[in-house]
C-alpha cells in the first residue's frame, strides 16, 4: 500500500497523554458536581475510584489488542477480525452515534457559553463559526487536531490543579467560609461518609461512568501516533490513574472546603471556591473552562466520527468514498460528512422537544458502555484464539480472564442501575431498538439469503 494510503501518524506522546485526559474530564466536573455531590455525598469519592478502576482495565485490554497487530488503526478492525463484520458494523455505526450524539450537546453548549459574554449576539452563530473552524484544523492536518486537543485539555487540568492547590492552602491556614472552617473532617462530619445511604451510593455509579465515557478514544488516535509501541502503554498505564487523582483531587479539595449539605446543586463549586479566595471574575474563568471543554468535546467527536466512517468504509460497511484521504493523509469526506451530520442535529435541536434531545443523549452513553463491553470481548476471544500471539504479547490485561469477567459485571450492574432512575429508564427501554434497527438494515444490505438476526458473534477470517 503505497504512503498516501495510510493515515498520517502525526500524533505526539504529548499530544495522546492530554487527549486522553482531557476526553474523560467534561463539563460535569465543572458545571455539574455540585449537583453530583448533593445527590451522593461525600461517597461519590469512592464511586469515582472503583469505576476508574474498571475503566483502567478496559483500557488494557485495548492496548493488548492494538498493539498485537500495528496495522490496526482502530479497535473497529480488531472487533472486524475477531468477532466478523456484523459485529463491526453495529460497534462503529454505535460508536459514530455515541461521538454525534456527544458533539450535538456540546455545540449547544458552545453557544450557551458564548452568549454569557455576548448576549446579544443569536446562540447558533457561535456554534456555526466552531464547527467551521474546527472542520478546517481537522482538514490541514492531524497533528493540528492533536494541537489543539492538548491545549484545550490543558486548560482544563491547570483549572483543576489551581482548585487543588487553592483548597490545600485554605486546608493548612484554617481559613474559614460562609459555610464554616476548611478542613478535612468535612467529608464525614455531615452526615457521615454515606449521608444517602447505601441507595444514594449505588446510584452514584451511575454518574460517575458517565463521566469516563470518551476515554477510549485512545484506541482511535492510537493508529495516528508516531511511536505506538512506546506511546500507547504509557498514555494506558498512567492516564486512568491521573483522571482519578484529577476527579477525586477536586471533589476531595471541594467537599473539604465546604460541607457537602452546603454546595449548591444550581451552582458550579468552582465557581464558589475561586470567589470565596477573591477572584471577582470566578465566573467568567470558570465559564472559559467550560466553553473549552466543550469546544474539545466536538473536537473530539469530529475526528471520531470521520475514522470511524473510514474504518466501517474499508470493511464495506459504508461507501466507499470514504476511505480516500487528502494530501495531508485525514479522511476528508469522512470528515466532511460527519461535520454535516453534526450540523444537521444543531438545527434539529431547535425544533425537536427539549425532552427528545436528552433521551438521545442518555441512549449514547448506554451505548458507551456497549463499545467498552465489545472491546473487553474481543480481549477475550483474541486470547481464547490467539495464544500465540498473547504469549509474545510484552503489554498484557493482567489476570486474565478473571478481569475480563470482573469489567462484564461491573458493567451489567450499571445498566441495573440506570434502569433504577426514571430519566435513564426510558433511555435504558429504547435503546435495544437502535441495535435492532442496525442488524435489520446489515441484514437487508449484506444477507437478505440468510435469517435476519442469525449467529451474530462470527469469527472472520483474520487478517494478522
Amino acid at each position: 500500500m503505497e504512503s498516501h494510503e495510510e493515515l498520517d501518524r502525526g500524533l505526539k506522546s504529548r499530544h495522546v497523554q492530554l487527549i486522553s485526559i482531557g476526553g474523560a474530564i467534561g463539563t460535569g466536573l465543572f458545571l455539574g458536581s455540585g449537583k453530583t455531590i448533593q445527590l451522593t455525598g461525600p461517597s461519590i469519592l469512592l464511586s469515582y475510584l472503583i469505576t476508574g478502576g474498571i475503566i483502567f482495565l478496559i483500557m488494557r485490554a485495548l492496548g493488548e489488542l492494538m498493539l498485537s497487530n500495528l496495522n490496526y488503526h482502530s479497535f473497529l478492525d480488531f472487533i472486524a477480525d475477531y468477532l466478523g463484520t456484523k459485529v463491526a458494523f453495529v460497534t462503529g455505526w454505535t460508536y459514530w452515534f455515541c461521538w454525534i450524539a456527544i458533539a450535538m450537546a456540546d455545540l449547544t453548549a458552545t453557544g450557551m457559553y458564548v452568549s454569557y459574554w455576548l448576549p446579544h449576539i443569536p446562540q447558533w452563530l457561535p456554534e456555526i463559526i466552531a464547527l467551521a473552524l474546527l472542520l478546517g484544523l481537522n482538514l490541514v492536518a492531524v497533528g493540528l487536531f492533536g494541537e489543539l486537543e492538548f491545549w484545550f485539555a490543558l486548560i482544563k487540568v491547570v483549572a483543576i490543579v489551581a482548585l487543588i492547590i487553592a483548597g490545600g492552602v485554605m486546608i493548612f491556614t484554617g481559613f474559614k467560609t460562609s459555610a464554616g472552617p476548611v478542613e478535612i473532617s468535612n467529608l464525614w462530619r455531615h452526615g457521615g461518609f454515606f449521608p444517602k445511604g447505601a441507595g444514594g451510593f449505588v446510584l452514584s455509579f451511575q454518574m460517575a461512568t458517565f463521566a469516563f465515557c470518551g476515554v477510549e478514544l485512545v484506541g482511535l488516535i492510537g493508529g495516528e501516533t508516531s511511536d505506538p509501541k512506546t506511546v500507547l502503554p504509557k498514555a494506558i498505564n498512567t492516564i486512568p490513574v491521573r483522571i482519578i487523582l484529577f476527579y477525586l483531587g477536586s471533589l476531595f479539595m471541594i467537599m473539604s472546603i465546604y460541607p457537602w449539605s452546603s454546595l449548591s446543586a444550581d451552582q458550579s463549586p468552582f465557581v464558589q471556591v475561586f470567589s470565596e479566595i477573591g477572584i471577582t471574575a470566578a465566573a467568567s474563568i470558570v465559564n472559559l473552562v467550560v466553553l473549552s471543554s466543550a469546544m474539545s468535546a466536538c473536537n473530539s467527536a469530529i475526528y471520531s466520527t470521520s475514522r470511524m466512517v473510514r474504518s466501517l468504509a474499508q470493511e464495506g460497511s459504508a461507501p466507499k468514498t470514504f476511505t480516500k484521504l487528502t494530501r495531508n493523509r485525514v479522511p476528508g469526506n469522512a470528515l466532511v460528512f460527519s461535520t454535516m451530520i453534526i450540523f444537521i442535529a444543531v438545527i434539529m435541536n431547535f425544533f425537536v422537544p427539549s425532552h427528545i434531545f436528552t433521551m438521545i443523549s442518555s441512549i449514547a452513553t448506554i451505548c458507551f458502555i456497549f463499545i467498552w463491553g465489545m472491546i473487553v470481548f474481543t480481549h477475550l476471544r483474541y486470547r481464547q484464539t490467539k495464544p500465540e500471539l498473547a504469549t509474545k504479547s510484552t503489554f498484557k490485561l493482567p489476570l486474565f480472564p478473571y478481569t475480563n469477567y470482573l469489567v462484564f459485571a461491573f458493567l451489567a450492574f450499571v445498566l441495573f442501575v440506570l434502569a433504577l432512575a426514571a430519566d435513564t429508564r426510558e433511555a435504558l427501554i429504547f435503546s435495544p431498538l437502535w441495535f435492532i434497527a442496525l442488524l435489520a438494515i446489515y441484514h437487508f444490505k449484506f444477507e437478505k439469503d440468510k435469517p435476519i438476526f442469525g449467529k451474530i458473534f462470527k469469527n472472520s477470517e483474520s487478517r494478522n
